[in-house]
């Protein structure tokens, strides 16, 4: 008898319809014969709700006030599907994150998980019953409660599933991953399967399911993913250790991302510590910085431009004059219209002039091309905002990777 992890999203469990069909779809699972552990996140767009009121209420917002307001979601949620479940006849019982064992470190609003002490979960499921653990939560070794943050559910799933050594089912509106976004190349196929490092890639470069940190724990502890429709029975994508064989694409897949921004600092002083300078400052401040390219050095001086999120432009613009300023750089210019594409494959390590492709194609289609950053199986380059949906399909051609049409 097998043990299945299933975690839903919040759009899985939006409203009270909804909910009765996750019921409905757990109990299929345990008639076939399964051990089933169920993590949820909160309805739809409550945790929004949440900070939204919080903001609302406060200025301060002290994070362990907020991690005990954020996961009351969550906590609703595991309750109303239990109900649903015994309605069904189906023995369950909800559990917190730190009643199903979850030991988290002190960070407030997005802790880490330090250890699952899964015991009360595995003696519900081993009495046959069905456990449904608040997703994204836990409680600290200071015994407060805390927040996972964002994608945290899935990363709850996961660590389920590795603590009670079963498979991992992530359910969420899609039906798997795609090799884009079905929304921008309406021939976009989904994958059967994908490398845990592809699925690093394509996360890095702006793929939002699943979680990022989900992954990672999931590679590091060798916890198999199926990502999901929580709306159909069909057969969705894994996720696994395995890599490409030699007659899969050499692209897996291509992932535009217009949500980044771009920095140039020009007239850089070049000597010595000036990068190191400048990026330690922006690390300090908080600033997560993507892409960084420097030119060649020209009569002692050097450009350095940078990407980052573009929600974060306006504070790291002002941060990055004064930061010239200091090492006596001559310009700080900004530019909030860009995109990020990424092609991402784990054949690229073995089959030459991939990026000679990329360049010809989007050199074709008169798409210029700003910044270039590589990886073994990754090629990410930084077009005009207006042009990345272009941009991805027309690469996405390219590699073979459209559908058939029917």
């Amino acid at each position: 008898m097998a043990v299945v992890v299933q975690k839903f999203g919040g759009t899985s469990v939006a409203d009270p319809e909804r909910i009765r069909e996750v019921a409905d779809h757990i109990a299929r699972t345990v008639r076939r014969g399964d051990q089933v552990v169920v993590v949820v996140s909160a309805m739809g767009k409550e945790t929004d709700e949440l900070l939204h009121l919080a903001s609302q209420v406060s200025k301060t917002r002290p994070g362990r006030e907020m991690d005990m307001l954020i996961t009351a979601g969550e906590r609703k949620a595991t309750a109303l599907l239990c109900m649903a479940l015994h309605d069904l006849g189906i023995p369950a019982d909800s559990f917190t994150g730190s009643q199903a064992g979850f030991i988290t470190d002190t960070t407030h609003m997005n802790a880490k998980i330090l250890e699952v002490r899964a015991d009360r979960v595995r003696a519900a499921v081993e009495a046959g019953r069905v456990a449904v653990v608040g997703g994204a939560q836990g409680v600290s070794t200071d015994h407060d409660v805390t927040f996972l943050g964002r994608g945290g559910s899935d990363t709850t799933a996961v660590a389920l599933a590795e603590a009670l050594g079963g498979v991992c089912e992530l359910y969420t509106d899609v039906s798997g991953v795609f090799t884009t976004d079905p929304r921008v190349v309406p021939l976009a196929r989904r994958m059967s399967r994908i490398s845990f490092d592809e699925m690093l890639e394509m996360c890095a470069a702006g793929c939002p399911k699943p979680a990022m940190r989900a992954v990672e724990f999931a590679r590091t502890h060798g916890v198999d993913l199926h990502v999901r429709s929580a709306f159909t029975w069909e057969p969705g994508t894994w996720i696994t250790k395995k890599e490409s064989d030699m007659e899969d694409a050499i692209v897996s897949g291509v992932v535009g991302d217009d949500s980044e921004a771009k920095i140039t600092i020009t007239g850089v002083p070049d000597r010595p510590g000036v990068a190191a300078q400048v990026f330690r400052q922006l690390a300090d401040r908080g600033v997560n910085v993507d892409m960084i390219v420097q030119n060649v050095s020209e009569q002692g001086r050097t450009d350095i431009s940078f990407t980052l999120p573009a929600d974060g432009l306006d504070e790291t613009e002002a941060a990055t004059r004064e930061l010239a300023l200091e090492v006596g750089a001559d310009e700080v210019t900004a530019d909030g219209s860009i995109a990020k594409v990424s092609l991402v494959g784990a054949g690229m390590k073995s089959n030459p002039g991939v990026a000679a492709t990329v360049f010809e194609t989007l050199a074709a289609n008169d798409i210029n091309i700003e910044m270039i950053s590589t990886s073994a199986i990754r090629i990410s380059v930084v077009v005009a905002g207006d042009e990345c949906d272009r941009a991805v399909a027309v690469l996405h051609t390219a590699f073979g990777l459209d559908a058939a049409r029917s």
